[in-house]
């Protein structure tokens, strides 16, 4: 049932602070029997999208939350660019995309949003894209940059100090790492991702991205993995993290408080829709996994999530495996700033 926004306004008080990430330590994984701290409460509804959507990116932009191609049940790409104005719960319609794309990779840099990759079709064997289009809202048009070095989707993105780094793709793409420097629009091959993959989630936490889960093949059906890597964007090396509790791909990720938040995802044989409920995080100082309550509505095939004035975004996904399944569902989550 949906919240009232008195309801979801009273569910989502809440103090904020900051948690400080410090180096990681030797891996170990904490999966509690009973989660801890978190209370089932955080979760609430806001304001539904403007159309049912999976396997599209999603960012955060000057305070609204943008979401970015995909496609609904049909299964056909779209060029629509949805808008969320958590002030006002609304959604609205921003400029299309020059060309209707799913399982792109999206980022904000400085006041722009930059869409990455993708494909145009719906299937595991693309056709993949290497293009690259920015929107500054400012002046609500898209703009093509220089292409990345290689054609793949289903990958992730995240910034550190200003470039954006995309990780993974669908095969043969799934060890693909390089740097995108938007005030040169200029791109930089990088040392491969160790574990190829795809559907993973992608994040920055201080001088290092980190890359979760993921599946290693083109469709849903396909092992799924519980690795997790960083990669030290100082000293250009990546080193093997605590793996997730359970190997998951299609995975929704965010850091919110110097913390790692990783939800839902597909593979999951207990459950009749085959996606998972489940909510973990990983303190990067630690480098250790909580396991939290579940979310409310299992999602996958949500690249990136938003974290606005203390909650996170979760807006639409699939609700079963495989993409004939997306939704207009818009989760949100209001996280603590530390778990035990």
């Amino acid at each position: 049932m949906r919240c009232s926004r008195a309801a979801v306004a009273a569910v989502l008080l809440g103090a904020v602070g900051a948690a400080a990430c410090g180096d990681a330590k030797a891996p170990a994984v904490v999966t509690p029997t009973t989660p801890p701290v978190a209370d089932a409460s955080r979760w609430a509804r806001r304001a539904d999208l403007l159309q049912a959507n999976s396997e599209m990116s999603v960012a955060e932009l000057d305070g609204l939350v943008y979401v970015i191609g995909g496609y609904p049940s049909t299964r056909v790409s779209s060029v629509l660019v949805q808008v969320y104005d958590p002030a006002a719960d609304s959604w609205r319609a921003g400029p299309p995309l020059p060309v209707a794309l799913n399982h792109t990779m999206s980022a904000a840099v400085n006041g722009v949003l930059y869409v990455i990759g993708g494909q145009t079709e719906a299937g595991g064997d693309g056709p993949f894209v290497n293009t690259v289009y920015a929107l500054d809202p400012r002046r609500g048009t898209w703009v093509t940059r220089a292409p990345m070095p290689t054609a793949r989707a289903g990958g992730g993105a995240a910034v550190v100090n200003g470039r954006i780094y995309v990780a993974g793709g669908r095969p043969p793409r799934g060890n693909d790492f390089a740097v995108y420097d938007p005030a040169a629009d200029r791109w930089q091959e990088l040392p491969q991702l160790p574990t190829q993959r795809n559907h993973v989630g992608v994040v920055s936490i201080g001088g290092s991205v980190y890359v979760v889960g993921g599946r290693v093949g083109a469709g849903f059906d396909t092992p799924t993995l519980d690795r997790v890597e960083a990669f030290d964007v100082a000293a250009a090396r990546w080193n093997a993290m605590a793996p997730l509790p359970k190997p998951r791909g299609g995975v929704n990720a965010i850091v919110a408080h110097g913390l790692l938040h990783v939800f839902g995802g597909e593979g999951n044989p207990q459950a009749a829709n085959g996606v998972f409920p489940d909510h973990d995080v990983l303190d990067p100082a630690r480098n250790a996994w909580v396991h939290l309550p579940d979310m409310p509505t299992p999602v996958h095939g949500v690249t990136g999530a938003a974290f606005v004035n203390g909650v996170i975004h979760l807006p639409g996904g699939g609700i079963s495996s495989g993409g004939s399944s997306g939704s207009t569902i818009h989760q949100v989550y209001r996280p603590a700033t530390s778990y035990p």
